[in-house]
């Protein structure tokens, strides 16, 4: 369990009680008999019954009261769920809030281009008493060691702001709520000011799953190197990256070792971006001045914008009301988190069925598992985030759920073998035609793995474009795996003349020339084939028929 009082004891997730829904769902399984078995009423050891204990099984199981790994099961009509004793059955809480959170990562693309391409020089139209903005920047000078001082170049910024992303700024005042009390914790731990809250903003628009077109990732945008340099662990399976509280330290480490060299939060907010180096390059190169606005010409495009653009965005998150500005408001209860460090690997949809606890919700809770599975490592401590109710649960049933997980593992049916596999790991070339949901669908994964598996930020695709996917069916025809072996579709019930058979010494472009109006890329498109080799006896289709 994670050491830090906030987020394992009283970090607050917030969340609407909805009784409605729930009075209903009472009045409806009234009518009918939620049958409920517990392990112990139920023998484990089939092979070990006698005649009548089959009898009473059978008897069992026509009546859908159903074992499954020693986990007690609920039924309501013919409809089975797991029945974990900890919390009510009927209990139920909307997710709203974690909606809110999934959501609000599209923002991500909006704030890296804010960033990146601002103008502080592009005058914008809106009215904004220039002394009024003045009283107030001294305000927050005089509360924070930033250097918070009025400069025409700011006041373009928070005008730019309050009128191309007023919307992202009431979006990430809502959101701040999730967030903003686990970050002033650690920036009070590291002596950090807290203020420095805001640069998560402006890195990642607080979005732990955030990747920029060079690599860094997580609400605080660690490259690889400096992650690990940092102790963030990063591997097939996590990225503790995108981990809230592990990346939340290691950037507090990060920004005290930058003031430590700079004695300034300023310079330490430049070279958190752009690099110790670059910092000193423009001080030298600006004749020794040590003031951010002085050699500000003198750093990194992108950095002359980052800057402004915090101290924009603290300005107007502390002064959302005097600019109408506001979260969104939904009546919820609170409700608390907690973690548990696993005993066994354990996907997300294991999890979900288990706890009740949405696929979806998981992710926002458990940002740093890339493949929607928590691995088990002798020697790693990984730990499983969830609502306090559900933690009860899962606590309460250990010992039965890692029986039923192992059980599943063992099952034919169970897809986590061929996720776990390198060999399955395929290297899709992008199609004409394709876009994410249909490959996404055919390999049975979530447009938004493949999105974060490839770093990518919109759901653009370009024709011959690699994309690596952990795909949960079988590997098919359509797909080449990373080595660059072949699985050719099947070929059954295809007529044999629109089927040829390899030969040794076939290539695609002899066989395109035995069959006129059949090009190369036909074949590539028609039996899955991304690169050249062919081996004798493969049979091809060739014709973009069924098979």
């Amino acid at each position: 369990m994670y050491p830090f009082k906030f987020w394992s004891i009283s970090f607050i997730l917030v969340a609407f009680l909805n009784n409605s829904v729930i009075a209903q769902e009472v009045n409806h399984t009234s009518a009918e008999q939620i049958k409920v078995v517990q392990a112990k009423d139920i023998p484990l050891d089939t092979l070990a019954l006698d005649m009548e204990g089959v009898k009473q099984m059978e008897l069992l199981e026509s009546s859908n009261i159903i074992n499954d790994n020693a986990l007690p099961v609920a039924v309501i009509g013919d409809k089975k769920s797991f029945d974990l004793q900890d919390i009510e059955l009927a209990a139920k809480y909307d997710s709203l809030w974690m909606k809110e959170l999934y959501e609000s990562a599209a923002l991500y693309d909006d704030m890296y281009e804010e960033v990146s391409q601002l103008d502080p020089t592009l005058v914008t139209e809106i009215s904004l008493n220039t002394d009024t903005l003045r009283m107030r920047l001294e305000r927050l000078n005089q509360k924070t060691p930033f250097n918070v001082a009025y400069n025409p170049s700011l006041e373009n910024v928070i005008k730019s702001f309050l009128v191309r992303k007023r919307g992202l700024i009431e979006r990430m005042l809502t959101v701040s709520q999730f967030y903003f009390p686990m970050f002033e914790e650690q920036l009070d731990k590291y002596d950090i000011p807290l203020e420095m809250k805001y640069l998560a903003i402006v890195e990642s628009a607080l979005n732990p799953r955030a990747r920029s077109r060079v690599g860094a990732t997580g609400l605080w945008q660690f490259m690889y190197g400096t992650g690990k340099m940092y102790k963030l662990d990063v591997s097939s399976y996590v990225d503790e990256r995108s981990d809230p509280i592990k990346s939340t330290e290691a950037a507090c480490k990060y920004l005290s070792k930058l003031y430590d060299i700079f004695d300034d939060w300023d310079l330490a907010l430049a070279a958190y971006n752009s690099g110790p180096g670059n910092v000193n390059k423009a001080i030298r190169r600006s004749g020794g001045y040590k003031n951010y606005w002085n050699i500000r010409r003198n750093l990194p495009r992108e950095t002359a914008g980052y800057v402004p653009a915090f101290l924009a965005t603290m300005y107007l998150l502390e002064y959302a009301d005097e600019h109408g500005i506001k979260a969104q408001k939904v009546d919820r209860t609170y409700f608390e988190t907690d973690t548990i460090q696993v005993k066994s690997m354990i996907t997300f949809d294991q999890i979900s069925e288990l706890v009740g606890v949405d696929v979806e919700e998981l992710k926002v809770l458990n940002p740093s598992y890339k493949l929607n599975i928590i691995p088990y490592v002798k020697g790693k401590e990984y730990t499983l985030r969830l609502p306090k109710p559900a933690i009860g649960k899962f606590v309460a049933n250990e010992t039965a759920i890692y029986a039923h997980v192992e059980a599943q593992l063992k099952s034919k049916e169970s897809p986590l073998p061929q996720l776990v596999k390198a060999d399955d790991r395929i290297r899709y070339k992008v199609r004409s035609g394709d876009y994410l949901g249909k490959i996404a669908e055919r390999f049975g994964v979530g447009v938004s793995q493949i999105k974060s598996w490839n770093g990518l930020r919109s759901n653009n695709l370009r024709i011959g474009q690699r994309l690596t996917i952990y795909s949960r069916k079988p590997v098919t025809a359509s797909t080449s795996t990373s080595k660059g072996t072949q699985t050719v579709v099947s070929t059954m019930n295809i007529p044999e003349s629109k089927i040829h058979t390899v030969k040794s010494g076939d290539s695609l472009w002899t066989i395109s020339k035995k069959y006129p109006g059949i090009s190369i890329e036909n074949l590539r498109e028609w039996n899955g084939i991304s690169g050249n080799n062919l081996k004798p006896g493969t049979k091809l289709k060739l014709c973009n028929c069924s098979s």
